[in-house]
Protein backbone atom coordinates (compact mmCIF):
# COMPACT_ATOMS: atom_id res chain seq x y z
CA UNK A 1 0.00 0.00 0.00
CA UNK A 2 0.76 3.30 -0.82
CA UNK A 3 2.11 5.60 2.06
CA UNK A 4 0.65 9.10 2.19
CA UNK A 5 2.66 11.68 3.61
CA UNK A 6 2.60 12.25 7.11
CA UNK A 7 1.03 15.66 8.34
CA UNK A 8 4.48 17.05 9.70
CA UNK A 9 5.89 15.72 6.22
CA UNK A 10 3.25 17.77 4.38
CA UNK A 11 3.99 20.90 6.82
CA UNK A 12 7.91 20.30 6.33
CA UNK A 13 7.40 20.44 2.61
CA UNK A 14 5.52 23.54 2.42
CA UNK A 15 8.61 25.44 4.65
CA UNK A 16 11.17 24.52 2.35
CA UNK A 17 8.64 26.56 -0.03
CA UNK A 18 8.38 29.55 2.30
CA UNK A 19 5.48 28.97 4.04
CA UNK A 20 5.52 29.15 7.82
CA UNK A 21 4.04 27.31 9.85
CA UNK A 22 1.48 29.65 11.39
CA UNK A 23 0.51 30.58 7.45
CA UNK A 24 0.19 26.77 7.15
CA UNK A 25 -2.09 25.92 10.22
CA UNK A 26 -4.56 28.52 9.22
CA UNK A 27 -4.92 27.57 5.62
CA UNK A 28 -4.91 24.04 6.89
CA UNK A 29 -7.93 24.98 9.38
CA UNK A 30 -9.67 27.32 6.66
CA UNK A 31 -9.87 24.03 4.15
CA UNK A 32 -11.71 22.09 7.05
CA UNK A 33 -14.65 24.54 6.44
CA UNK A 34 -14.65 24.03 3.00
CA UNK A 35 -15.17 20.33 2.49
CA UNK A 36 -18.87 20.60 1.30
CA UNK A 37 -18.04 23.54 -1.07
CA UNK A 38 -15.65 21.87 -2.52
CA UNK A 39 -17.42 18.61 -3.22
CA UNK A 40 -20.44 20.72 -4.98
CA UNK A 41 -17.89 22.51 -7.07
CA UNK A 42 -16.55 18.71 -8.22
CA UNK A 43 -20.31 17.39 -9.09
CA UNK A 44 -20.55 20.55 -11.26
CA UNK A 45 -17.14 19.68 -12.91
CA UNK A 46 -18.54 15.97 -12.99
CA UNK A 47 -21.74 17.03 -15.36
CA UNK A 48 -19.34 19.59 -17.37
CA UNK A 49 -16.80 16.38 -17.81
CA UNK A 50 -19.32 14.40 -19.58
CA UNK A 51 -21.28 17.51 -21.01
CA UNK A 52 -17.83 17.92 -23.15
CA UNK A 53 -17.41 14.34 -23.96
CA UNK A 54 -21.38 13.67 -25.02
CA UNK A 55 -20.38 17.04 -27.51
CA UNK A 56 -17.34 15.65 -29.15
CA UNK A 57 -18.81 11.95 -29.80
CA UNK A 58 -21.94 13.03 -31.24
CA UNK A 59 -19.97 15.44 -33.70
CA UNK A 60 -17.44 12.34 -34.36
CA UNK A 61 -13.85 13.59 -33.24
CA UNK A 62 -11.48 11.30 -34.56
CA UNK A 63 -7.77 11.35 -34.73
CA UNK A 64 -8.20 12.95 -38.18
CA UNK A 65 -9.46 15.77 -36.69
CA UNK A 66 -5.95 16.56 -35.18
CA UNK A 67 -3.87 16.96 -37.97
CA UNK A 68 -4.84 20.60 -38.82
CA UNK A 69 -4.26 22.76 -42.16
CA UNK A 70 -1.46 25.46 -43.48
CA UNK A 71 -2.17 27.83 -46.21
CA UNK A 72 -5.84 28.86 -46.75
CA UNK A 73 -7.01 26.11 -44.32
CA UNK A 74 -10.01 25.46 -46.97
CA UNK A 75 -11.83 22.07 -45.67
CA UNK A 76 -10.11 22.26 -42.37
CA UNK A 77 -11.80 18.51 -40.54
CA UNK A 78 -10.78 19.50 -37.48
CA UNK A 79 -11.75 23.50 -37.41
CA UNK A 80 -14.92 22.94 -38.44
CA UNK A 81 -15.45 19.53 -35.93
CA UNK A 82 -14.53 21.40 -32.94
CA UNK A 83 -16.50 24.45 -34.01
CA UNK A 84 -19.80 21.78 -34.11
CA UNK A 85 -18.34 20.63 -30.94
CA UNK A 86 -18.58 23.98 -29.24
CA UNK A 87 -21.96 24.86 -31.12
CA UNK A 88 -23.50 21.76 -29.47
CA UNK A 89 -21.91 22.22 -26.02
CA UNK A 90 -22.93 25.55 -26.07
CA UNK A 91 -26.72 24.54 -27.52
CA UNK A 92 -25.94 27.03 -30.21
CA UNK A 93 -26.38 27.64 -33.90
CA UNK A 94 -22.96 28.14 -34.72
CA UNK A 95 -19.05 28.97 -33.52
CA UNK A 96 -16.46 30.54 -34.62
CA UNK A 97 -13.11 28.62 -32.67
CA UNK A 98 -10.03 30.17 -33.92
CA UNK A 99 -6.19 30.89 -33.72
CA UNK A 100 -7.03 33.62 -35.47
CA UNK A 101 -8.76 35.52 -32.74
CA UNK A 102 -6.12 36.67 -30.78
CA UNK A 103 -7.89 37.24 -27.38
CA UNK A 104 -10.67 38.03 -25.17
CA UNK A 105 -10.82 42.00 -25.95
CA UNK A 106 -10.78 40.44 -29.98
CA UNK A 107 -13.20 38.40 -29.77
CA UNK A 108 -15.36 41.19 -28.27
CA UNK A 109 -14.37 43.68 -30.66
CA UNK A 110 -14.89 41.02 -33.64
CA UNK A 111 -18.62 40.60 -32.09
CA UNK A 112 -19.33 44.05 -32.07
CA UNK A 113 -17.73 45.63 -35.39
CA UNK A 114 -19.46 42.77 -37.22
CA UNK A 115 -22.86 43.28 -35.69
CA UNK A 116 -23.51 46.88 -35.70
CA UNK A 117 -23.58 49.69 -38.18
CA UNK A 118 -23.02 52.82 -38.40
CA UNK A 119 -26.45 55.12 -36.57
CA UNK A 120 -26.57 52.24 -34.14
CA UNK A 121 -26.35 52.04 -30.68
CA UNK A 122 -24.45 49.56 -28.35
CA UNK A 123 -26.08 49.60 -24.94
CA UNK A 124 -24.49 48.03 -21.96
CA UNK A 125 -27.08 47.62 -18.94
CA UNK A 126 -24.62 46.47 -16.46
CA UNK A 127 -22.58 49.37 -16.31
CA UNK A 128 -19.16 50.14 -17.19
CA UNK A 129 -17.59 47.88 -19.50
CA UNK A 130 -13.90 45.60 -18.73
CA UNK A 131 -10.89 48.68 -19.83
CA UNK A 132 -9.60 47.14 -22.36
CA UNK A 133 -13.27 47.99 -24.44
CA UNK A 134 -13.25 51.15 -23.34
CA UNK A 135 -11.17 52.12 -26.43
CA UNK A 136 -12.98 49.14 -28.51
CA UNK A 137 -16.16 51.36 -27.94
CA UNK A 138 -14.47 54.79 -27.74
CA UNK A 139 -15.15 55.78 -24.42
CA UNK A 140 -11.52 56.47 -24.62
CA UNK A 141 -10.38 58.06 -27.94
CA UNK A 142 -8.57 55.06 -29.73
CA UNK A 143 -7.77 54.72 -33.71
CA UNK A 144 -10.60 52.35 -35.47
CA UNK A 145 -12.93 52.10 -32.41
CA UNK A 146 -16.58 52.10 -32.98
CA UNK A 147 -17.49 55.58 -32.16
CA UNK A 148 -15.06 56.60 -35.26
CA UNK A 149 -17.71 54.72 -36.81
CA UNK A 150 -20.96 56.31 -35.74
CA UNK A 151 -21.45 54.16 -33.46
CA UNK A 152 -23.20 55.61 -30.07
CA UNK A 153 -22.86 54.10 -26.73
CA UNK A 154 -24.73 54.32 -23.79
CA UNK A 155 -24.78 52.53 -20.19
CA UNK A 156 -26.82 52.10 -17.59
CA UNK A 157 -25.15 51.44 -13.99
CA UNK A 158 -26.18 48.49 -11.44
CA UNK A 159 -28.17 49.81 -8.33
CA UNK A 160 -25.54 50.04 -5.34
CA UNK A 161 -26.77 46.65 -4.05
CA UNK A 162 -25.93 45.22 -7.38
CA UNK A 163 -29.22 44.72 -8.96
CA UNK A 164 -30.13 45.73 -12.54
CA UNK A 165 -31.68 48.98 -12.68
CA UNK A 166 -34.81 47.64 -14.19
CA UNK A 167 -36.60 51.40 -14.97
CA UNK A 168 -33.22 52.88 -16.68
CA UNK A 169 -32.70 50.11 -19.09
CA UNK A 170 -36.07 50.62 -19.85
CA UNK A 171 -35.47 54.18 -20.57
CA UNK A 172 -32.29 53.69 -22.25
CA UNK A 173 -33.75 51.22 -25.07
CA UNK A 174 -34.69 53.40 -28.13
CA UNK A 175 -35.33 52.36 -31.75
CA UNK A 176 -31.72 53.08 -32.29
CA UNK A 177 -30.35 50.39 -30.03
CA UNK A 178 -29.42 47.34 -31.55
CA UNK A 179 -26.75 45.63 -29.51
CA UNK A 180 -27.02 44.67 -26.28
CA UNK A 181 -23.74 44.13 -24.15
CA UNK A 182 -23.85 42.15 -20.74
CA UNK A 183 -20.30 41.13 -19.09
CA UNK A 184 -20.44 38.30 -16.89
CA UNK A 185 -17.40 38.55 -15.05
CA UNK A 186 -16.99 41.81 -12.53
CA UNK A 187 -13.82 43.30 -14.55
CA UNK A 188 -11.78 45.63 -12.61
CA UNK A 189 -15.23 46.36 -10.61
CA UNK A 190 -15.89 44.95 -7.51
CA UNK A 191 -19.77 44.39 -7.95
CA UNK A 192 -21.09 41.07 -8.37
CA UNK A 193 -20.29 38.35 -10.95
CA UNK A 194 -23.66 37.61 -13.18
CA UNK A 195 -25.27 33.61 -13.03
CA UNK A 196 -26.51 32.74 -15.72
CA UNK A 197 -30.22 32.86 -14.11
CA UNK A 198 -29.75 36.32 -13.91
CA UNK A 199 -28.47 37.00 -16.98
CA UNK A 200 -31.35 35.05 -18.48
CA UNK A 201 -34.09 37.26 -16.65
CA UNK A 202 -31.92 40.61 -18.04
CA UNK A 203 -32.55 39.41 -21.30
CA UNK A 204 -36.18 37.92 -21.44
CA UNK A 205 -36.67 41.41 -20.05
CA UNK A 206 -34.91 43.36 -22.84
CA UNK A 207 -36.36 41.09 -25.53
CA UNK A 208 -39.41 42.03 -24.22
CA UNK A 209 -38.85 46.02 -25.04
CA UNK A 210 -37.49 45.15 -28.22
CA UNK A 211 -37.94 41.74 -29.46
CA UNK A 212 -34.81 42.20 -32.03
CA UNK A 213 -32.20 43.42 -29.91
CA UNK A 214 -28.95 41.45 -29.89
CA UNK A 215 -28.16 40.39 -26.68
CA UNK A 216 -24.47 39.62 -26.67
CA UNK A 217 -22.48 38.35 -23.52
CA UNK A 218 -18.44 38.54 -22.34
CA UNK A 219 -18.34 35.02 -21.16
CA UNK A 220 -14.72 35.21 -19.96
CA UNK A 221 -13.89 33.55 -16.59
CA UNK A 222 -17.71 32.10 -16.48
CA UNK A 223 -17.48 28.81 -18.95
CA UNK A 224 -17.85 26.05 -16.94
CA UNK A 225 -18.41 27.34 -13.38
CA UNK A 226 -21.98 26.41 -13.80
CA UNK A 227 -23.96 23.60 -15.73
CA UNK A 228 -25.66 25.71 -18.21
CA UNK A 229 -23.78 28.90 -20.44
CA UNK A 230 -25.60 32.01 -21.49
CA UNK A 231 -26.71 31.12 -25.07
CA UNK A 232 -29.04 28.16 -23.17
CA UNK A 233 -31.21 31.09 -21.71
CA UNK A 234 -31.43 33.28 -24.35
CA UNK A 235 -27.88 35.56 -25.61
CA UNK A 236 -27.99 35.56 -29.00
CA UNK A 237 -23.80 35.61 -28.93
CA UNK A 238 -21.71 34.53 -26.14
CA UNK A 239 -17.95 35.30 -26.70
CA UNK A 240 -14.68 34.38 -24.75
CA UNK A 241 -11.12 33.60 -24.80
CA UNK A 242 -9.36 30.41 -25.22
CA UNK A 243 -6.21 31.30 -22.79
CA UNK A 244 -9.03 31.44 -19.96
CA UNK A 245 -11.65 28.79 -18.83
CA UNK A 246 -12.14 26.55 -22.22
CA UNK A 247 -8.60 26.16 -23.27
CA UNK A 248 -7.78 24.05 -20.03
CA UNK A 249 -4.27 25.67 -19.93
CA UNK A 250 -3.09 24.04 -23.11
CA UNK A 251 -4.53 26.15 -25.63
CA UNK A 252 -1.70 28.87 -26.37
CA UNK A 253 -3.94 31.36 -28.21
CA UNK A 254 -6.89 31.65 -29.69
CA UNK A 255 -11.20 33.09 -29.04
CA UNK A 256 -14.61 32.05 -29.53
CA UNK A 257 -17.90 32.57 -30.61
CA UNK A 258 -21.24 31.33 -30.09
CA UNK A 259 -24.59 31.37 -30.33
CA UNK A 260 -26.84 32.58 -34.02
CA UNK A 261 -25.64 31.86 -37.25
CA UNK A 262 -26.41 34.91 -38.68
CA UNK A 263 -24.62 36.65 -35.95
CA UNK A 264 -21.76 34.41 -36.13
CA UNK A 265 -21.62 34.31 -39.93
CA UNK A 266 -21.31 38.17 -39.47
CA UNK A 267 -17.81 37.51 -37.29
CA UNK A 268 -16.57 35.55 -39.78
CA UNK A 269 -16.63 37.73 -42.62
CA UNK A 270 -15.28 40.92 -40.45
CA UNK A 271 -12.57 38.04 -38.74
CA UNK A 272 -11.27 36.49 -42.71
CA UNK A 273 -13.14 38.42 -45.57
CA UNK A 274 -16.53 38.89 -47.12
CA UNK A 275 -16.79 36.06 -49.31
CA UNK A 276 -14.60 34.26 -47.63
CA UNK A 277 -15.84 34.05 -43.89
CA UNK A 278 -15.67 30.88 -42.26
CA UNK A 279 -14.07 28.95 -44.84
CA UNK A 280 -10.47 30.13 -44.89
CA UNK A 281 -8.19 30.36 -42.03
CA UNK A 282 -5.97 27.50 -41.74
CA UNK A 283 -5.59 25.77 -38.02
CA UNK A 284 -2.03 25.27 -38.08
CA UNK A 285 -0.69 22.88 -35.62
CA UNK A 286 -3.39 24.13 -32.67
CA UNK A 287 -5.94 21.98 -32.77
CA UNK A 288 -4.70 19.53 -30.57
CA UNK A 289 -4.41 22.04 -27.63
CA UNK A 290 -7.98 22.98 -28.87
CA UNK A 291 -9.54 19.86 -28.28
CA UNK A 292 -7.23 18.26 -25.25
CA UNK A 293 -7.70 21.73 -23.79
CA UNK A 294 -11.40 21.69 -24.20
CA UNK A 295 -11.44 18.38 -22.42
CA UNK A 296 -9.62 19.17 -19.30
CA UNK A 297 -11.47 22.56 -19.25
CA UNK A 298 -14.29 21.56 -16.57
CA UNK A 299 -11.95 19.73 -14.41
CA UNK A 300 -9.12 22.88 -14.68
CA UNK A 301 -11.87 25.29 -13.89
CA UNK A 302 -13.11 23.32 -11.07
CA UNK A 303 -9.42 23.97 -9.83
CA UNK A 304 -9.95 27.62 -9.96
CA UNK A 305 -12.97 27.47 -8.17
CA UNK A 306 -11.83 26.26 -5.30
CA UNK A 307 -8.56 28.11 -5.45
CA UNK A 308 -11.06 31.42 -5.56
CA UNK A 309 -13.35 30.41 -2.93
CA UNK A 310 -9.90 29.12 -0.47
CA UNK A 311 -8.60 32.55 -0.90
CA UNK A 312 -12.04 34.43 -0.24
CA UNK A 313 -11.85 32.53 3.18
CA UNK A 314 -8.49 32.99 3.75
CA UNK A 315 -8.40 36.73 3.48
CA UNK A 316 -12.68 37.38 4.70
CA UNK A 317 -11.57 36.39 8.13
CA UNK A 318 -8.58 38.58 8.71
CA UNK A 319 -10.46 41.46 7.89
CA UNK A 320 -10.37 42.20 3.99
CA UNK A 321 -12.92 43.00 2.30
CA UNK A 322 -13.36 40.15 -0.65
CA UNK A 323 -15.95 40.00 -3.82
CA UNK A 324 -17.05 37.83 -3.94
CA UNK A 325 -17.46 37.16 0.13
CA UNK A 326 -16.58 33.66 1.70
CA UNK A 327 -20.00 32.06 1.26
CA UNK A 328 -21.34 33.30 -2.21
CA UNK A 329 -22.01 31.28 -5.08
CA UNK A 330 -19.48 31.36 -7.35
CA UNK A 331 -19.78 32.55 -11.25
CA UNK A 332 -16.79 33.08 -12.73
CA UNK A 333 -13.19 32.22 -11.13
CA UNK A 334 -11.90 35.33 -10.47
CA UNK A 335 -11.61 36.59 -6.94
CA UNK A 336 -11.29 40.20 -5.65
CA UNK A 337 -9.47 41.06 -2.67
CA UNK A 338 -9.22 45.00 -1.43
CA UNK A 339 -6.47 45.74 0.02
CA UNK A 340 -6.58 49.45 0.82
CA UNK A 341 -3.28 50.10 -0.20
CA UNK A 342 -1.28 50.15 -3.37
CA UNK A 343 1.29 48.20 -0.81
CA UNK A 344 -1.13 45.33 -0.16
CA UNK A 345 -1.82 44.76 -3.87
CA UNK A 346 1.92 44.88 -4.66
CA UNK A 347 2.84 42.03 -1.88
CA UNK A 348 -0.36 40.14 -2.65
CA UNK A 349 0.66 40.02 -6.43
CA UNK A 350 4.26 39.18 -5.87
CA UNK A 351 3.67 36.49 -3.68
CA UNK A 352 1.04 34.94 -6.71
CA UNK A 353 4.30 35.11 -8.75
CA UNK A 354 6.84 33.44 -6.54
CA UNK A 355 4.27 30.56 -6.30
CA UNK A 356 4.87 30.34 -10.31
CA UNK A 357 6.58 27.22 -12.18
CA UNK A 358 7.88 29.75 -14.50
CA UNK A 359 9.23 32.92 -13.57
CA UNK A 360 9.03 31.97 -10.10
CA UNK A 361 11.83 34.09 -9.43
CA UNK A 362 10.72 37.58 -10.35
CA UNK A 363 8.98 40.26 -9.01
CA UNK A 364 6.39 41.99 -11.03
CA UNK A 365 6.40 45.70 -11.61
CA UNK A 366 3.53 48.09 -11.73
CA UNK A 367 3.51 49.45 -16.37
CA UNK A 368 1.44 51.43 -18.06
CA UNK A 369 -0.28 48.11 -20.01
CA UNK A 370 -1.80 49.09 -23.21
CA UNK A 371 -5.43 49.08 -23.36
CA UNK A 372 -5.61 50.71 -19.19
CA UNK A 373 -5.80 53.96 -18.31
CA UNK A 374 -3.62 53.64 -14.99
CA UNK A 375 -0.96 51.23 -14.13
CA UNK A 376 -1.23 47.68 -13.94
CA UNK A 377 0.71 45.15 -11.79
CA UNK A 378 0.35 41.49 -12.92
CA UNK A 379 1.46 38.35 -12.02
CA UNK A 380 1.65 35.25 -14.27
CA UNK A 381 4.56 32.61 -14.62
CA UNK A 382 2.48 30.97 -16.95
CA UNK A 383 3.49 28.34 -19.41
CA UNK A 384 1.28 30.20 -21.84
CA UNK A 385 1.89 33.74 -22.01
CA UNK A 386 -0.78 36.13 -20.37
CA UNK A 387 -2.95 32.70 -19.70
CA UNK A 388 -5.27 34.15 -16.82
CA UNK A 389 -6.71 30.43 -16.26
CA UNK A 390 -3.31 29.66 -15.02
CA UNK A 391 -2.16 30.74 -11.42
CA UNK A 392 -2.59 34.65 -11.82
CA UNK A 393 -3.26 37.64 -10.16
CA UNK A 394 -3.68 41.46 -11.24
CA UNK A 395 -5.12 45.10 -10.95
CA UNK A 396 -5.04 48.60 -11.49
CA UNK A 397 -3.11 51.00 -9.01
CA UNK A 398 -5.77 53.09 -8.23
CA UNK A 399 -8.34 52.68 -5.35
CA UNK A 400 -9.34 50.41 -3.69
CA UNK A 401 -6.49 48.76 -4.60
CA UNK A 402 -8.16 45.36 -5.36
CA UNK A 403 -6.32 42.38 -6.23
CA UNK A 404 -8.16 40.06 -8.80
CA UNK A 405 -6.92 36.60 -8.44
CA UNK A 406 -8.12 33.84 -10.71
CA UNK A 407 -6.85 30.27 -12.34
CA UNK A 408 -4.95 27.29 -11.42
CA UNK A 409 -4.38 24.37 -13.52
CA UNK A 410 -4.42 21.74 -10.39
CA UNK A 411 -6.00 22.86 -6.66
CA UNK A 412 -2.65 22.26 -5.42
CA UNK A 413 -1.18 24.87 -7.16
CA UNK A 414 -3.70 27.47 -6.18
CA UNK A 415 -3.60 26.28 -2.52
CA UNK A 416 0.00 26.85 -2.67
CA UNK A 417 0.03 30.22 -4.39
CA UNK A 418 -2.89 31.68 -1.99
CA UNK A 419 -0.34 30.51 0.68
CA UNK A 420 2.46 32.29 -1.02
CA UNK A 421 0.25 35.67 -1.13
CA UNK A 422 -0.84 35.82 2.42
CA UNK A 423 3.18 34.57 3.87
CA UNK A 424 4.15 37.69 1.06
CA UNK A 425 1.65 39.83 2.72
CA UNK A 426 2.83 38.87 6.42
CA UNK A 427 6.16 39.03 5.75
CA UNK A 428 5.52 42.89 4.26
CA UNK A 429 3.53 43.90 7.03
CA UNK A 430 0.16 44.50 5.21
CA UNK A 431 -0.89 41.42 7.24
CA UNK A 432 0.63 42.51 10.55
CA UNK A 433 -0.24 38.98 12.37
CA UNK A 434 -2.85 35.60 12.04
CA UNK A 435 -4.58 36.00 15.36
CA UNK A 436 -3.88 33.02 17.58
CA UNK A 437 -8.01 32.09 17.19
CA UNK A 438 -8.03 31.77 13.63
CA UNK A 439 -4.81 28.96 13.99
Amino acid sequence: MTKKPAEGEMEAVYASMGISREVYQYGEKTLQELKGRFEAIDRIAEYNQLKVVKAMQECRVSEACLLGTTGYGYNDLGRDTLEDVYARLFCAQAALVRPQITCGTHALALALMSNLRPGDELLSPVGKPYDTLEEVIGIRESRGSLKEYGIRYRQVDLKEDGSFDWEGIRAAVNEKTRLVTIQRSKGYQTRPTLSVERIGELISFLKGIKPGLICMVDNCYGEFTQTVEPTQVGADLCVGSLIKNPGGGLAPTGGYLVGRQDCVENAACRLTSPGLGREVGASLNALPSFYQGLFLAPTVTASALKGAVFAANLYEKLGFRVVPNGSCERYDIIQAVEFGTPEGLIAFCEGIQYAAPVDGFVTPQPWDMPGYDSQVIMAAGAFVSGSSIELSADGPLRPPYAAYFQGGLTWQHAKFGILKSLQRCLDKGVVPVIPRSLL
